[in-house]
């Protein structure tokens, strides 16, 4: 991995669960690290569920190594607007970090 290669801003999010002052439950999300990272969509897998054809694209995000922050499936990465929940990490020497994400689909209201 090259420094050329790392084009792609993107945003580690932190969530954790808060109550407000009335008692309700909301999600509270934290900006953890803001980094420069390789990013790579991997072939798509499709599957057919209850008469519908889902298909799921893995990206892969590989990106220098962050001092004082451990990255695990808790956190989402955010790049351009669209989230990417961490289906798995590994570090790779102590030196990179290479994260493989699916995109998160939001359903509109």
């Amino acid at each position: 991995m090259s420094v050329s290669k790392l084009k792609t801003v993107i945003q580690i999010i932190e969530t954790a669960a808060i109550k407000d002052t009335d008692g309700f439950g909301k999600a509270d999300e934290r900006v953890i690290a803001t980094v420069r990272a390789e990013m790579d969509e991997r072939h798509g897998s499709e599957s057919q569920t209850n008469m519908t054809t889902v298909s799921t694209t893995s990206t892969r995000f590989c990106f220098r190594i962050i001092p004082r922050v451990t990255v695990t499936t808790n956190h989402t990465i955010r790049h351009g607007g669209v989230d990417y929940r961490i289906t798995s990490v590994m570090n790779i020497r102590g030196l990179v970090v290479e994260v493989m994400a699916e995109k998160i689909e939001r359903s509109m209201r």
